[in-house]
């Protein structure tokens, strides 16, 4: 269950040093950190708002968009890397019509680069929320995103 933002702060004395355990917090049960949400920490806090988002943007952990239903995280270790990751990305991207970093508008698919998801043996791989994709190839894009597409359709019909 999600908290809301003053629980979530309640819990808090509003230092400083509590900082990043809040915006952890506040990721964690929201998803990202919000424009909204970063004014009320600086408040909170008394850090500007300046400050807190020197410090979320220094951090990879934290996000200022909403994940899609389905997160893309495609590793860019170095087996994956030589194995053409940057191509997958590029078509990912190409396919989803947003950036690495970026949800498309209607919050289905985000995409992101991580440094590695310790499948090196089936590189290049992704994961798609918590299930793998591995030996991934151009033309294996499409196919990824179909089998994500007839899966949506599965579970709307199972309603």
């Amino acid at each position: 269950m999600k908290k809301d933002l003053n629980e979530i702060l309640s819990a808090y004395n509003g230092e400083k040093s509590n900082l990043i355990p809040i915006l952890q917090e506040i990721q964690s049960n929201q998803g990202y950190l919000s424009d909204g949400t970063m004014k009320e920490v600086s408040i909170f806090t008394g850090v500007p708002e300046s400050e807190i988002y020197g410090v979320a943007t220094f951090y990879t952990q934290f996000r200022f968009t909403p994940k899609g239903k389905k997160h893309i995280m495609v590793c860019k270790g170095t087996t994956c890397h030589v194995k053409g990751a940057p191509q997958i990305v590029e078509g990912m991207e190409r396919h989803l019509g947003i950036k690495e970093g970026e949800t498309t508008p209607d919050l289905e698919y985000s995409l992101e680069s991580v440094g590695c998801v310790g499948n090196c043996a089936r590189a290049p791989c992704a994961l798609v929320n918590e299930e793998v994709e591995s030996k991934i190839t151009l033309r294996g894009v499409k196919r990824i995103f179909r089998k994500y597409k007839k899966s949506q359709t599965t579970n709307i019909n199972k309603r």
